[in-house]
């Protein structure tokens, strides 16, 4: 569901701006004009002269980029909504320069019926200040046993399928799912996670986890399933995306698949780009995730794998999770992260440390979701949406969980230290944050 382009936004032309543009490689000093919603002109020519009868934004050679489209967001809403509504979450998500939301089924009801998608996408046209898509349950309640009507559901909207959080253990009912999303051209989106490997464990398997004395997850309970899928999309010669990757054992796979041109992609979470099982420290449970942090040596082939462009997408995963089911013994905490309004500002540390360019970071969070879900933004073009940021790449920053957006206060970087900060952001041409009226 995209934001209707408003009319107070009719004419702005943004100038003395950096554009930035990783779909088509532009970095340069320019200007952009948006109207009636959608991104007019743009180019150097624009940088210090602005058409008659326009608005006009100096950017103070400020970034200003597409939009961040994050695929992998878990909110309460429908259900349990003291966790998270699409409202808190959307608000959280424009501060953050995310101007697209993808919304994962795992809700209360699960959304695995056509009226639940259209339920959704209501709410989001009535409550949310970013755009919003939904990608609706690939079995029926997440049991990985019946398969939902996914034609059915594509046609209501839903943009892609996946059983959130949840694994199909069944090679078989995998098998059936690739076979069928294949008749529709639909991508199924796939958690990796071998439960009965995954057992009791909490955090990665490893001299870390011995030493805190907790039990831990092999990281083979990932890539066994990846391997499977990979199989099973040969067989089938369906779309398959997996969720979210933590390991070098992992990339190696997808890689392998890759090579050999099969329909296979993959996303890697920004916490375990950014973060290892060492930032646990003492038992923090904001840091306890599903799938858990892992190794400084898998972190680093995470970030190499997206350099390298083997790795397609980057997401928050955020996973909001209230103070009952987090403030507790680190084994018997709820698994789960926010990252909507850190997703850039964390991503930027990688660029700040010189780990990865801004143009394929960037890349992985704008045009790249855009093309693997078949969504019209992530783009400067004219004609496109005019979702767009202007970023002030240095300015920094500490992150305070209270003053957060989201409903729930479970960040793993609460209290880091930030450098780069959205200024503001636009959907369909309109203002929806601007860091000079945030009111603190």
């Amino acid at each position: 569901m995209r934001k209707p382009a408003s009319p107070a936004a009719n004419a702005v032309v943004f100038i003395n701006a950096r554009l930035i543009d990783p779909a088509s490689g532009r970095d340069e000093p320019g200007g952009l004009l948006v109207r009636d919603g959608v991104i007019a002109d743009l180019g150097p020519h624009l940088r210090r002269n602005a058409p008659d009868g326009v608005t006009v934004v100096d950017c103070r050679n400020h970034v200003l980029c597409p939009g961040l489209i994050d695929a992998r967001v878990f909110t309460g809403e429908p259900g349990q909504e003291h966790r998270e509504t699409l409202k808190t979450a959307s608000n959280a998500a424009a501060a953050g320069g995310v101007t697209t939301i993808v919304v994962m089924p795992d809700t209360t009801p699960v959304i695995d019926q056509v009226a639940l998608v259209d339920f959704i996408q209501r709410r989001a046209r009535d409550n949310a200040a970013v755009n919003v898509h939904v990608m609706a349950a690939m079995t029926r309640e997440l049991k990985g046993e019946e398969m939902t009507e996914i034609g059915l559901l594509q046609r209501a909207g839903a943009v892609a399928f996946t059983d959130g959080q949840s694994t199909i253990s069944n090679a078989r009912t995998m098998r059936q799912v690739l076979n069928y999303a294949k008749d529709f051209g639909a991508l199924i989106v796939h958690h990796t996670e071998d439960v009965h490997l995954t057992g009791t464990g909490v955090m990665n398997s490893g001299e870390v986890s011995t030493r805190l004395g907790l039990p831990g997850v092999h990281k083979f309970a990932e890539t066994i399933v990846i391997e499977r899928d990979v199989r099973l999309v040969e067989m089938t010669g369906g779309r398959y995306h997996a969720a979210n990757i933590t390991c070098v054992e992992s990339l190696e796979t997808i890689r392998t698949a890759k090579a050999k041109g099969l329909p296979v992609t993959c996303g890697v979470s920004i916490n375990h780009l950014t973060l290892n099982e060492n930032d646990i420290g003492p038992y923090r449970t904001f840091l306890k995730l599903r799938p858990p942090l892992r190794s400084e040596s898998d972190r680093m082939a995470m970030v190499e794998g997206l350099t390298a462009g083997d790795i397609d997408i980057v997401v928050s995963c955020h996973n909001p999770q209230d103070v009952d089911v987090k403030r507790r013994p680190f084994a018997e905490a709820a698994d789960g992260a926010i990252g909507l309004e850190t997703l850039l500002a964390a991503a930027l540390r990688l660029f700040h440390a010189d780990q990865i360019g801004l143009l394929p970071l960037l890349r992985a969070m704008t045009i790249n979701p855009a093309k693997l879900l078949g969504l019209p933004g992530g783009k400067l073009e004219i004609g496109a949406p005019a979702d767009l940021i202007v970023v002030d790449l240095g300015q920094p920053w500490v992150v305070d969980k209270a003053r957060l957006r989201s409903r729930s206060k479970n960040s793993p970087f609460d209290e880091s230290k930030m450098q780069g900060r959205v200024l503001r952001t636009l959907v369909a041409g309109e203002t929806v944050y601007q860091y000079d009226d945030d009111a603190r």
